[in-house]
């Protein structure tokens, strides 16, 4: 595993890969147990966050893991809905412009946080439909363990 963080081409690159054909409930639980057991297997303290359409469909807490790693998802994943791409690739374009995300974005950063970890839910010709966030660990890891267990899942 490399431990330079990920390029704009990359994080592009991820995005375009990482692609359902559907999105279903069931989806969403199995994706998230997924990231739970590799989140346990490493002793993370993390907490797992996935929305479809404005609606909660997996969340869970590990050991370790506090409230506020709720609120980081909260702001991390209105990022990838307002945005449409993943949390660490919106702060990666404002860093790549010489400014930063709460500097430049006019967003209120009690709300929005383009830090790495939420990750688009995008289905075929249909575009983004929802986020799954990890909050807990630095945030190139929480971007790097979504991007695992999606990469995980889809090759299923």
């Amino acid at each position: 595993m490399t431990h330079q963080n990920p390029g704009i081409e990359e994080l592009q690159e991820q995005e375009r890969r990482l692609v359902f054909d559907r999105f279903t409930h069931d989806d969403a639980w199995a994706l998230g147990t997924l990231l739970v057991e590799l989140a346990r297997e490493r002793r993370a303290p993390v907490a797992v966050d996935i929305h479809r359409a404005g609606q909660q469909l997996f969340h869970a807490a590990l050991p370790g893991s506090t409230p506020d790693n709720d609120a980081w998802i909260a702001r991390k994943r209105r990022v990838v809905e307002r945005y449409g791409c993943a949390s660490y690739l919106v702060g990666a374009r404002f860093r790549a412009k010489g400014t930063t995300f709460e500097e430049s974005s006019r967003l209120d950063p009690d709300t929005y946080a383009a830090h790495g970890g939420s990750f688009p839910i995008t289905v075929r010709d249909v575009g983004v439909i929802g986020a799954v966030t990890v909050s807990g660990l630095p945030q190139v890891e929480d971007h790097r363990l979504v991007v695992e267990a999606l990469e995980r899942f889809l090759a299923r």
